[in-house]
């Protein structure tokens, strides 16, 4: 696993080696073992330019082979490389037998001896989680692709002169003519989704490679176009009537996709929760690995709700493995909170991402890659709404008006709870998203701000400009052509493309490639993914019984306690902290005068927030929290680039004693 980074010109500009090793140098988290850059001069005078930066975290071939940059052997076809390539070994085999000759055992050298001989069709060959630059200097091209799930991150500006790219926007950042400004729109979208979907970003003019998509830049031009597509229809002709069938085919693929996954020249664990998901990859992993051999690392909480940490011990106990476990206590999570604003190179609220960093960090002091379970919910319709999408479709006959006079002010007298997914939390979010369609209402279940709402929190001129655009409309454009069978189809599919691959993943890729530990995940195995998209929707959710096939071929291989367990999530007690341990801090981060000054939300609109939450009026837990890490991501990456020069904790009309009020809330000075 890496971070990668590259600039290239079209008109023989000369690329600046001291911006592209500031923008490598913003990466080294990501890969502490090794440095490298190249410049690539133009074939003439006036001809297009190229140079790539690497920074390098040493998984296959740790030898100064696998040395990035990397060329081929006449050193016109150049490559710098994030990720893994779990088939290069059957890929090399067969461009060995073409003829072709390696100098390392790299995946890396895979895809440059494959694009020599397939061209760009060669990427859609590769099975693993990538993103990466090539630069063909006989074509004077450059190529961008990222893997079909986004599991690695690409980030790219674009000029009428050339092109930037890196793993992350804080590298693109450290280029002197990007001018970052936020786009008003994206951040409507964040406050929609609680992240920006690819291919948008933060900062205007920066985007994201979407996932499963390449870019060809040649003579000053783009082109970019997807190279896979997630498909239902099932061309295989495979009987998915037949149950039985059906689960063999399901183990084989799953055993298989964690086999892939243990290629590594340093140690493997596995994320173990005792959930369905990460107990599958360990039971796959001990048919090939000695049990005592499997390191697998979890972590406790102290309060209860959120705490998983029996049931990892019990799928520890079952398949003996040497598992490790960290209690986490309050005080730690809050004592890390800076470390996260310094990694979240772009606004996305998922509060999770603070224990997946702990747990990235505990794993990282025993072993370089750690296997997961992530893309199981999304894949098997595994999550709480997948359910209640059903219930939804069944209160459709029940007028409007029944809701408005007697539902929602029984479910609003609701006690409010900071309990982790509490009863009120739900049914006041189920409300929340009844009247709209499947996908919006998917959507307004999982974000923080209705489209409406935000006309109320953003400042007027803003509200002006983003009034009649609606962000939802970005999953009506993705699903454009796509054949669903059913709304399962439909919903899969957006889960896909939305919040496992912006959410889910960027989360881990950010909280793991912080400590340098690299992440792997087995259910988003190509060959896996393609055979579970098409197997009918009723094998996924049948009534109201999740991950149904999943569960089914899996009790052949797991305990029926682990099967039967109500999921959970990897959540932490934000709606308490609000109230409690980080309340003076959010007094602080919201302080109307800072709002007033960004002129980006209305203080008096995020104050009544603030009240109604600490005076357990509502639980505004997923609002403030968005508000929160936008300011904090905003502080600690924007404002230093522009040279902001405001002062931390800068006050409204502070008292003597240092203190100021927010809301009716006041926050003590600073000892």
């Amino acid at each position: 696993m890496c971070g990668i980074a590259g600039i290239a010109f079209k008109d023989g500009r000369p690329v600046d080696p001291a911006v592209l090793a500031a923008m490598t140098r913003a990466l080294s988290p990501r890969g502490p073992d090794d440095e490298g850059l190249e410049i690539f001069p133009p074939a003439s005078p006036g001809r297009p330019t190229a140079g790539f930066g690497h920074r390098r975290l040493s998984i296959i071939d740790l030898s100064p082979s696998g040395h990035q940059p990397m060329p081929n052997e006449d050193r016109k076809v150049w490559i710098t490389f994030n990720g893994e390539i779990y088939n290069y070994q059957e890929l090399g085999k067969d461009l060995r037998n073409k003829g072709h000759v390696f100098r390392s055992n790299s995946d890396t050298e895979i895809i440059i001896h494959g694009y020599e001989e397939y061209g760009p069709d060669f990427f859609q060959r590769l099975i693993g989680m990538f993103a990466f630059g090539l630069w063909d200097a006989r074509n004077e091209t450059l190529f961008l692709a990222r893997d079909r799930y986004g599991q690695k991150p690409l980030y790219f500006h674009e000029t009428a002169r050339g092109v930037t790219f890196a793993s992350e926007l804080k590298s693109l950042l450290q280029n002197p003519e990007l001018e970052p400004e936020i786009d008003i729109h994206n951040l409507s979208r964040y406050l929609s989704y609680e992240y920006v979907p690819a291919p948008y970003s933060i900062i205007k003019g920066v985007r994201k490679l979407s996932p499963g998509h390449c870019l060809v830049w040649k003579n000053g031009k783009t082109d970019i176009r997807p190279y896979w597509h997630i498909r239902f229809d099932d061309p295989s002709g495979f009987d998915y009537s037949n149950i039985s069938k059906v689960e063999d085919r399901l183990l084989e693929h799953l055993a298989v996709s964690v086999e892939r996954r243990l290629i590594a020249d340093v140690p493997i664990g596995v994320f173990l929760s005792g959930g369905i998901d990460s107990s599958a990859v360990v039971a796959m992993m001990s048919r090939i690995v000695p049990p005592d051999r499997i390191k697998t690392f979890a972590i406790g909480f102290d309060d209860a709700s959120f705490d998983e940490s029996e049931h990892a011990r019990f799928v520890a106990r079952h398949f003996g493995t040497d598992h490790r476990e960290k209690r986490l206590t309050l005080d730690k999570m809050i004592e890390i909170l800076p470390r996260i604003w310094d990694f979240l190179d772009e606004p996305m609220a998922d509060a999770s991402i603070i224990p997946t960093y702990l747990l990235s960090s505990f794993t990282r002091e025993h072993v370089t890659v750690a296997l997961g379970g992530d893309g199981s919910d999304e894949l098997f319709a595994g999550y709480d709404t997948f359910v209640a999408h059903r219930a939804a479709q069944m209160c459709r006959p029940i007028p409007g008006f029944v809701f408005r006079r007697m539902v929602e002010p029984l479910v609003n007298r609701l006690p409010v709870s900071t309990r982790n997914m509490s009863f009120d939390f739900k049914a006041k979010q189920f409300l929340k998203g009844l009247p709209f369609e499947t996908g919006c209402r998917n959507q307004a279940w999982l974000g923080a701000f209705l489209p409406e709402e935000q006309r109320g929190l953003l400042q007027p001129d803003l509200a002006r400009l983003v009034n009649g655009f609606n962000p939802y409309k970005d999953m009506d454009e993705m699903a454009h052509g796509v054949r669903f069978r059913d709304e399962i189809d439909r919903l899969i599919f957006l889960y896909s493309k939305f919040y496992l691959a912006e959410d889910i993943l960027t989360k881990v890729d950010r909280a793991s490639m912080a400590v340098s530990l690299e992440v792997r995940s087995p259910f988003l195995d190509a060959d896996l993914v393609e055979f579970i998209n098409r197997m009918p929707s009723n094998l996924k959710i049948r009534g109201f019984n999740r991950k149904y096939i999943l569960k089914k071929a899996l009790s052949r291989v797991l305990p029926e306690r682990v099967l039967n367990r109500k999921k959970k999530g990897f959540g932490i007690p934000l709606a308490r902290w609000f109230k409690e341990e980080l309340k003076d801090d959010l007094l602080e981060t919201l302080n109307p005068e800072r709002l007033k000054s960004d002129n980006l939300f209305r203080p008096e609109a995020v104050e009544t927030m603030i009240r109604r939450h600490l005076q357990n009026e509502q639980d505004n837990r997923k609002q403030l929290f968005t508000l929160y890490v936008f300011q904090k991501w905003k502080e600690h990456t924007l404002d230093p680039v522009l040279g902001a020069s405001r002062p931390k904790g800068a006050s409204l009309a502070p008292s003597q004693d240092g203190s100021w009020e927010a809301g009716g809330f006041r926050r003590a000075a600073t000892v």
